[in-house]
């Protein structure tokens, strides 16, 4: 494997892999034995094969460096996949859910029990492992598009328990209907679950700031530093893997341009730290004076001419 490869991209690789064996077994088994359940589970594992496919080209493309056209980079592509991910969860519960209504409605019969549920019995060993490492990845690199694809496949290992449940209640009880039911759950479940993913992925795209803590943080940082007299006008978005952080900071009329560099670093090394993982673009402004009122005030002004506009 390339040892240039990311984490991240490392990642998607063997979630796809991962995918791609649960879809053969699945599948297989799930024709075969007529399990609205099993097929159901096997849908959803070809989704995510085909969205962990989809991931890795994205992170791969998050990861090129800022040029002349893209001067902030490619980051946003991470929120991108997600709400693409999401949607295509979300289209897969729907799913579900109508080849769980037509079992219902036509009353066909489950057999094959026994290897369907030991077909489930390797996937949910699998997905368990595949879960386990996704979040441990994602807790290094507080990638977007790995949060979801462990949130997936997170979803898929409680899917896949349920899948057992009703195969093996199915078996005690030869009540087909079961199946059914259970089908439906997991659909159900799958579209609640993609709103999560689709929720955050909004978010990054429309820019909304920085958790509270960390815009906190970020204030009492800047607030602490001996020779700050003040500041406003703080600023916080992140594109997933990038926070961007600009303020304004009051400093004596009289200081040198060096001097306010220098404490401008000093606050930007601190806020660094905040989340080491993530790369940070901090931009600065140097006040003479708290110009805070004066700026809202042109702010309004130029809002209000656009509107009459």
């Amino acid at each position: 494997m390339n040892q240039q490869q990311s984490p991240q991209k490392r990642a998607t690789i063997i979630s796809s892999s991962v995918a791609m064996i649960l879809v053969l077994i699945k599948l297989i088994v799930g024709l075969a034995s007529g399990s609205v359940a099993v097929l159901a589970s096997a849908i959803d594992s070809i989704l995510d094969m085909a969205v962990s496919l989809f991931n890795y080209f994205a992170i791969k493309k998050s990861e090129e460096h800022p040029n002349s056209a893209y001067q902030y980079g490619k980051g946003k592509i991470q929120a991108i996949a997600a709400v693409i991910e999401g949607t295509v969860i979300t289209v897969s519960g729907f799913y579900i859910i109508y080849i769980a209504i037509e079992k219902l409605v036509n009353t066909s019969k489950t057999s094959l029990l026994i290897p369907s549920i030991i077909a489930m019995l390797i996937s949910i060993l699998l997905t368990y492992f595949l879960v386990q490492y996704l979040r441990k990845v994602a807790k290094e690199t507080d990638s977007l598009v790995i949060k979801a694809d462990a949130l997936h496949y997170q979803t898929d290992l409680l899917s896949n328990t349920a899948v057992l449940l009703a195969l093996a209640l199915v078996a005690m009880t030869g009540l087909d209907w079961i199946d059914a039911l259970f089908g439906l759950g997991i659909g159900v479940y799958i579209i609640y679950t993609a709103y999560e993913i689709i929720v955050e992925g909004i978010e990054i795209l429309l820019d909304r700031a920085l958790e509270g803590d960390s815009v906190a943080k970020i204030g009492e940082i800047i607030s602490q530093h001996s020779e700050v007299t003040s500041y406003h006008w703080l600023k916080t978005r992140t594109d997933g893997s990038t926070n961007f952080v600009e303020f304004h900071l009051v400093l004596r009329p009289s200081m040198r341009l060096i001097e306010a560099h220098r404490i401008a670093d000093e606050i930007e090394d601190k806020i660094k730290l905040i989340e080491k993982q993530k790369k940070w673009v901090i931009t600065p402004h140097f006040d003479p004076y708290d110009d805070e009122e004066i700026n809202e005030a042109m702010l309004n002004d130029h809002t209000l001419l656009k509107e009459k506009e």
